[in-house]
């Protein structure tokens, strides 16, 4: 079958209605209304899978890791709340991007834990897919994680091959590229203020409305370091993914209400 559907969504963990305090209900509301919106025009575009893209799941160093156990199961807590949740992994087409990937000379390790099948083979699900399935249909899901040792180079070439495998395949595939942008935009954050902050996600959001998903490659260490985006390498593989031709972006909103930045756009459909 094909791709049928390819976006970019933010995690942070109160976009979840369920994991919305009673005393900040606004916080992030706009990027929660924009979710609820892809998820709609995903189930319209009926994929059958979804593999996902996430900064932060099982990383290996220098390698792209593919989960290929029988389940994924995470939960991710915030303001006293706990949510929960259990998917399918599509097997079949996880070993299938894996070997292509390594076919086109690529690193790739594919991740199980305790028993290679039945109801003990489950990998963590990590908040970076969590969140954004949260809002998309209940379907088997193939989880990706890039190390951040490799190449820009690499990270267009894995999605190409990801690409490829979809082409390949029987089934309706759905891609969803998994980023938060920069984390240095309040001084009481994790991460401290930086004004690169603004500047990086500001210009993040231009490449992604005129479609230049490459872009990302134009980012410093420096700029990175300062601004400390996670969204940037996902966005790579997913401009291998989505050849540039194809691309149909719509940039729903971007918003940081707090200290990290929130992006949601679709890209193909």
């Amino acid at each position: 079958m094909s791709l049928v559907y390819a976006c970019i969504t933010p995690h942070g963990g109160e976009i979840i209605p369920e994991l919305t305090g009673k005393n900040n209900l606004e916080r992030m509301s706009v990027t929660r209304a924009s979710m609820n919106v892809l998820g709609e025009r995903l189930a319209e575009a009926r994929p059958e899978a979804l593999v996902i893209f996430t900064p932060h799941g099982t990383r290996i160093d220098g390698q792209f890791s593919v989960v290929n156990s029988e389940r994924m199961i995470g939960s991710f807590g915030e303001n006293g709340r706990t949510y929960t949740m259990t998917r399918e992994v599509e097997r079949h087409l996880a070993l299938s991007l894996a070997s292509e990937a390594e076919r086109s000379g690529l690193p790739v390790g594919v991740l199980n834990y305790g028993t290679t099948e039945g109801p003990l083979s489950v990998m963590t699900l990590d908040w970076g897919a969590l969140v954004p399935l949260s809002f998309f249909p209940d379907l088997p899901i193939v989880v990706i994680t890039p190390s951040r040792l490799l190449t820009n180079e690499q990270l267009m070439a894995f999605g190409k091959a990801v690409r490829h495998t979809i082409d390949q395949s029987d089934k309706r595939i759905g891609l969803i590229a998994s980023c938060d942008w920069s984390h240095t935009h309040d001084a009481n954050g994790p991460y401290g203020y930086h004004q690169s902050a603004k500047d990086v996600d500001l210009r993040c959001v231009e490449l992604i409305k005129n479609g230049n998903l490459e872009g990302m490659e134009g980012f410093t260490p420096q700029e990175i370091d300062e601004a400390k985006p996670d969204g940037i390498w996902q966005t790579l593989m997913l401009a291998g993914a989505v050849r540039e031709e194809e691309r149909q972006v719509d940039v729903l909103s971007y918003e940081a209400p707090t200290y990290f930045g929130l992006i949601c756009a679709e890209v193909f459909s």
